[in-house]
């Protein structure tokens, strides 16, 4: 509120010049010429001053009404900023691929909204790149990526891994060398249980592989860009039977018996008829993000949703 006001207000509340001054910490006679001054910028008197207590012009109690709503609305806005600050309010957009919206944020969201009910959650699926680009045009407030070259370009916190596995159907032809991966073979329990990141779990050599088609994600998915290097790094040309948009469709199809593909361990739930092989290539482990932009004020409920993620 504006200092005049404070003054109009004090001294309709006191009803005496000096009283105000004494609670406003400044002398009468500032206080007077203040007030005389605003008077004179209106062009009409707010106080009756021959009255006894001083009271209200017309034009002062006009002048009051706008005082009472500037308090009221200043009042609102305190007890809203309380609101937002304690999370009894507020909205969240969080944009990301399907990936890590069916197989990461789920439990995520619910704890979140447990603890957080009135606190309005948004949820939207794309790509990667197309979520950082809705960062970057500030049409959500939180998005993930594994992405070095995305992740340098925006405030971040890393708050989740995963490892890509390689995933061959079970009638598949085994290599050459039987013994070496019979051992290094694993499956959905050994995946749930953890084996595939003990130090001493064997690794493929993906030439060995060289024979078998697969299914890939698409250009522009990261897991096609990682697997795309995978094979460059092993001299291999991919058969690619299929490209999709969808890990969780590629593993139904692996599944089926169609061609091997590379998985996240995170989409490794359950049984599966599926032969996993952990990969030696340091990229087949991947940190990922949550992203916002430096270029906008973070909420507190942002702040919050990204804690509950680490």
């Amino acid at each position: 509120m504006q200092q005049e006001m404070r003054y109009v207000y004090e001294i309709y509340r006191q009803k005496s010049f000096s009283k105000a001054a004494q609670a406003l910490f400044i002398t009468q006679p500032a206080l007077s010429i203040a007030i005389s001054k605003l008077e004179a910028s209106l062009g009409m008197p707010l106080f009756d001053r021959s009255t006894r207590p001083i009271s209200l012009t017309p034009a002062g109690r006009i002048y009051l009404q706008t005082i009472e709503k500037t308090r009221a609305l200043e009042q609102d806005l305190r007890h809203q900023l309380d609101d937002i600050r304690a999370l009894r309010t507020g909205t969240i957009t969080i944009g990301s691929s399907h990936f890590i919206n069916a197989c990461i944020l789920p439990e995520v969201l619910t704890r979140f909204n447990r603890r957080f009910p009135q606190v309005k959650l948004n949820l939207l699926e794309g790509s990667s790149h197309a979520m950082a680009r809705m960062l970057e045009q500030r049409e959500i407030d939180l998005t993930f990526s594994c992405d070095e070259a995305v992740i340098q370009d925006f405030t971040n916190t890393p708050v989740f891994t995963d490892t890509i596995l390689l995933a061959v159907p079970q009638d598949a032809p085994c290599p050459a060398d039987r013994a070496q991966y019979s051992s290094a073979r694993l499956t959905a329990a050994d995946i749930l249980a953890g084996r595939h990141l003990a130090p001493d779990c064997p690794s493929v050599d993906l030439r060995d592989f060289a024979a078998e088609p697969f299914i890939l994600l698409r250009s522009g998915n990261n897991l096609h860009d990682r697997a795309m290097h995978f094979f460059h790094e092993a001299g291999i040309e991919p058969t690619v039977k299929m490209e999709l948009s969808q890990m969780a469709t590629a593993s139904r199809l692996a599944e089926a018996g169609f061609a091997a593909t590379f998985l996240s361990d995170r989409l490794v739930t359950g049984e599966s008829h599926l032969h996993f092989y952990r990969l030696s290539h340091p990229e087949s482990h991947r940190i990922f993000h949550a992203l916002t932009s430096p270029k906008r004020y973070l909420p507190a409920a942002v702040k919050a949703f990204i804690e509950c993620l680490r």
